[in-house]
């Protein structure tokens, strides 16, 4: 399979309360950037725009089952306090704040994206479910560019891909910590599209 270097801009929705919501949008001026064949996209989101050309236009739904799955209950997770506290000792406030993404390793060292709830004197609520579970999402948007891909596009996407957090967490809320989160575990696709700043 041929890798294709990919931009795209859209605007992603959900139904949510019968009403059409906005989740995310990556505008013409900040495309969401993507090398085909990596595993780098939802599988889903990936054939829907590999089946396009350069300046079509697109709006697909892509179903719950096809995206990121039903919410599991048993993957929110109430965590001592005290897990989160700096070198210092004090409380990660600055990156541990409801409805932050943050990075957190298990016990073997698996690194995954957990969205921080409920904080109260003693807890940290910690939700690993994607933010997305539960949704069918629904892209508009068009395709910028598409080409194949360099040698040296793919060596950088592999290299940010591997590096677990694509070399910045800007997207994510910035918070890049590496909390222990003891059981916990969570399905690598749900690394924000990858790259911590887009989810598909």
């Amino acid at each position: 399979m041929e890798n294709k270097y990919i931009t795209v801009a859209y605007k992603l929705y959900a139904i949510t309360d019968g009403k059409k919501e906005l989740l995310e949008e990556a505008s013409a001026e900040h495309p969401f950037q993507f090398i085909s064949g990596l595993g780098y996209t939802l599988d889903r989101f990936e054939k829907e725009i590999l089946a396009l050309n350069k300046g079509d236009k697109f709006n697909f739904t892509i179903p719950c089952a096809e995206a990121y799955g039903e919410r599991d209950e048993d993957n929110v997770r109430q965590l001592p306090k005290s897990v989160f506290n700096g070198p210092d000792g004090k409380f990660d406030s600055d990156n541990i704040f409801e409805g932050n993404i943050i990075m957190m390793n298990d016990g073997e060292g698996n690194r995954f994206y957990a969205n921080v709830g409920e904080i109260t004197d003693d807890k940290v609520v910690i939700d690993l479910n994607h933010p997305h579970a539960g949704k069918d999402l629904i892209f508009e948007g068009s395709v910028i560019e598409m080409r194949d891909a360099t040698n040296k596009e793919i060596e950088q996407i592999v290299s940010a891909m591997s590096g677990g957090c694509g070399g910045g967490c800007e997207g994510c809320g910035g918070g890049c910590g590496d909390h222990e989160c003891g059981e916990g575990h969570h399905n690598d696709e749900s690394c924000c599209g990858g790259g911590c700043g887009h989810c598909h």
